[in-house]
């Protein structure tokens, strides 16, 4: 089969395509055939070697939809099961930029009955990571809520969360987003640093602004960010954490009813092909995307 891999690290040109065999299904294992996969700012980072791996090949890719094509064990799942998943990890031989994709059983759920594969595909990382940050900040109706970078895929899904659960939802984006971040449910709506703008009782940092971000929460509240390990040092009694994604199959499941309720918004930018797959990179590289990237085999 084929998939995306990176073997030395660099820019969107180092992104290669190769030829592998097609992965087993161990226990309590799937394979899916894919049929779409998202591009990532993570997938990103293990091209450039944030996360480490030099002299190895390593895969790319998170986010899957497509259809169950071998299991390890009979189960939950059956051969021809519509489904997506989250395939996580930054240090695998190969990810979900391929043809095919194992990935255990519990990382798994149907997909959504009202979505393509390409607007499915955008879910698993995006969505888990908006719902577990949004779990960190103990939600509860009332308390107000930022949201930086809320016109992006973590930021939009935490905005229409966030205000599914009753929250004073404040998003901060462009100008130009701010027909759509209302329609996601924002209450207010924040252009440029905000500074001005302080108190919340909870600020989810989905633009990674850092320090400038927590100045913007209350004595005593709490800040969350998106990259693992590292939000800044708490300061006047805000507690601050980053929120590591987890793969969960129970909780997609619940983002998947969202979406067939209309209450999440599945965004898509553009499509490539997989063999364009450093094409996509670059796009990413040049920044301006509302909705993903997505790559079909």
């Amino acid at each position: 089969m084929r998939a995306a891999v990176v073997t030395e690290f660099g820019g969107p040109e180092n992104v290669r395509i190769v030829d592998v065999d097609v992965p087993e299904p161990a226990a309590r294992q799937v394979r899916i055939k894919v049929a779409a996969a998202t591009l990532n700012p993570v997938d990103a980072g293990v091209r450039s070697g944030i996360f480490g791996g030099a002299g190895r090949q390593t895969g790319l890719g998170w986010d899957v939809a497509g259809t169950v094509d071998a299991v390890g064990t009979a189960g939950t799942w059956s051969v021809g099961d519509e489904v997506v998943a989250l395939d996580h990890g930054v240090d695998g031989a190969l990810g979900a930029h391929a043809e095919y994709v194992v990935v255990d059983t519990d990382a798994v759920a149907a997909a959504p009955a009202t979505a393509d594969p390409v607007h499915a595909a955008t879910l698993p990382l995006n969505a888990l990571t908006a719902a577990q940050a949004l779990d960190l900040l103990e939600p509860a109706p009332g308390r107000s809520l930022l949201v930086t970078g809320a016109a992006g895929a973590v930021g939009g899904y935490a905005v229409q969360l966030a205000a599914r659960l009753g929250m004073s939802v404040t998003a901060q984006a462009r100008k130009d987003d701010e027909e759509l971040l209302r329609s996601f449910g924002a209450a207010r709506f924040l252009t440029g640093d905000g500074a001005d703008s302080t108190g919340f009782d909870a600020v989810l940092d989905a633009a990674v602004l850092g320090a400038p971000a927590l100045e913007r929460v209350r004595d005593g509240g709490v800040y969350v960010g998106v990259i693992p390990q590292a939000q800044p040092a708490s300061v006047r009694g805000v507690r601050t954490h980053a929120v590591e994604v987890r793969a969960d199959g129970a909780r997609l499941a619940e983002l998947v009813r969202l979406v067939d309720e209309g209450a999440l918004t599945l965004r898509v930018a553009e499509t490539f092909a997989l063999d364009d797959a450093a094409k996509a990179h670059a796009r990413l590289a040049e920044g301006g995307l509302r909705g993903r990237l997505v790559l079909l085999p």
